[in-house]
Formats: structure tokens, C-alpha cells, sequence
């Protein structure tokens, strides 16, 4: 005769231990974490809540200095900024038209909306040298200059005459050069006066050109026996 074990003794037994195995599978290693990891990120968490980030968008607008606007409040962004208008957008600044600044122009500010011009150059330079506005100077003897308004030099170049001699000569602070002995011309290697004959040696006699210096001189030879003309 076959006797059966009572079930309601083995049921609670097998479904207690088979509860057991299903929650030990669905626990895998990877999922259990070192206590370690959650100490970091707890901490970094709670940093991260504590930092307050501003958010002016749509509420005001903030200059370079953190100075924060109403929306419709005009301001100046920073120091040499144009003046802006602070809107849900952001600031919507002023662009104005510039004066341009003077092209002789040493010294440029920039505190304001525009750059401005607080020196303008007063004087000219030539050949190394600074000269005031209006000022009249010799650079050379034969060259008179003048500092003009827009810092510009002009000058003017005397025109010398051509010397009417063949050893012109250059004095000290003259610009042209002058013939000191008066007109002349050249004989062979010989300077002789103009206007007159000069007897270069006892056969030859010599004029210069009436006007024509830089020719050579007209010479009459005539045939000498010991010194003495034929006739």
C-alpha cells in the first residue's frame, strides 16, 4: 500500500527555496557597487546643488563690471563701449556714425562711444629735421622752404644763369656759381678774357667767340723764324 507525504508540509518548503533562488539570479556582481563609489557621487552631487548659476535671460543684462540692468534700462557696456539697450534679447547698442579723424592725428583716445583725436601733428619734418607751421627756412643755399599748415614742406629752387666762363667758382653761403675773373675762354689748355686779343705766344694771337664762351677761342698763326712774324 502506497502512503503519500502531506503537501501542505513540502509546499512552504519548495517555495521558500525556490523564492530564494530567483532573487540570488537577479543580483549580479556587476550591480553591487564598492560602498566607496557612492560616498564620491553622494558628495559630488551635493556640490553641485550648492553652486548658484545667474541666469539673466530675459530678466536684465550685465555689463563687464556684473552690474545688472532692467529690461528697458539704457547702459554702457564697459568703458569705451557705445551706449546699449537692455532687452529680452540682450543689450542692442547704439552704432553711430564716427567723425573720422584728422590724418595728422598722433594721439587716439578711446574712452567713449567714438575714438577722439587729442593731438594733431604742428609742425613738418624735412630731410631729418622739424620745422613749426608757417616756418621759413634755407635747407641748402639755393633752395627757400616753407612749413606749411598741412604739415606739408614746399620749397623753391633758385634758377641760376649758365656763368659766362669756363672756371665758375662757388662761394660760401651764394647759391649760384660767379666768374670771379670776369667772362673767359679757353686757348688750346690756355683761359684767356673775353673781349680782347691775347697774344698767346710770339706766332699765335687768340679772341674768344662774342657770346659763345664755351667755344674754343679764334686763333691767328702766323709763320716765326726765330721768334720773329714774317710778314
Amino acid at each position: 500500500m502506497w502512503t503519500s507525504m502531506p503537501r501542505r508540509r513540502m509546499g512552504p518548503l519548495l517555495l521558500t527555496a525556490f523564492l530564494f533562488l530567483l532573487a540570488l539570479s537577479a543580483v549580479s556582481p556587476a550591480s553591487v557597487g564598492n560602498p566607496e563609489d557612492y560616498t564620491a557621487d553622494e558628495a559630488e552631487r551635493t556640490a553641485t546643488e550648492n553652486i548658484v548659476f545667474d541666469d539673466y535671460r530675459g530678466k536684465g543684462c550685465v555689463d563687464d563690471s556684473g552690474f545688472v540692468y532692467k529690461l528697458g534700462e539704457r547702459f554702457y557696456p564697459g568703458h569705451s563701449n557705445c551706449p546699449c539697450q537692455c532687452t529680452e534679447d540682450g543689450p542692442v547698442c547704439d552704432q553711430p556714425e564716427c567723425p573720422k579723424l584728422h590724418p595728422k592725428c598722433t594721439k587716439v583716445e578711446h574712452n567713449g562711444c567714438c575714438p577722439e583725436c587729442k593731438e594733431v601733428k604742428n609742425f613738418c619734418e624735412y630731410r631729418g629735421k622739424t620745422y613749426k607751421i608757417l616756418q621759413e627756412f634755407k635747407p641748402s643755399a639755393c633752395e627757400w622752404c616753407r612749413c606749411e599748415p598741412n604739415n606739408e614742406v614746399h620749397c623753391v629752387v633758385s634758377d641760376c644763369a649758365v656763368p659766362e666762363c669756363v672756371n665758375p667758382v662757388y662761394e660760401p653761403e651764394q647759391c649760384c656759381p660767379i666768374c670771379k675773373n670776369g667772362p673767359n675762354c679757353f686757348a688750346g689748355t690756355t683761359i684767356i678774357p673775353a673781349g680782347i686779343e691775347v697774344k698767346v705766344d710770339d706766332c699765335t694771337i687768340c679772341r674768344c667767340h662774342n657770346g659763345d664762351w664755351w667755344k674754343p677761342a679764334q686763333c691767328l698763326r702766323r709763320e716765326c723764324l726765330n721768334g720773329q712774324t714774317l710778314s
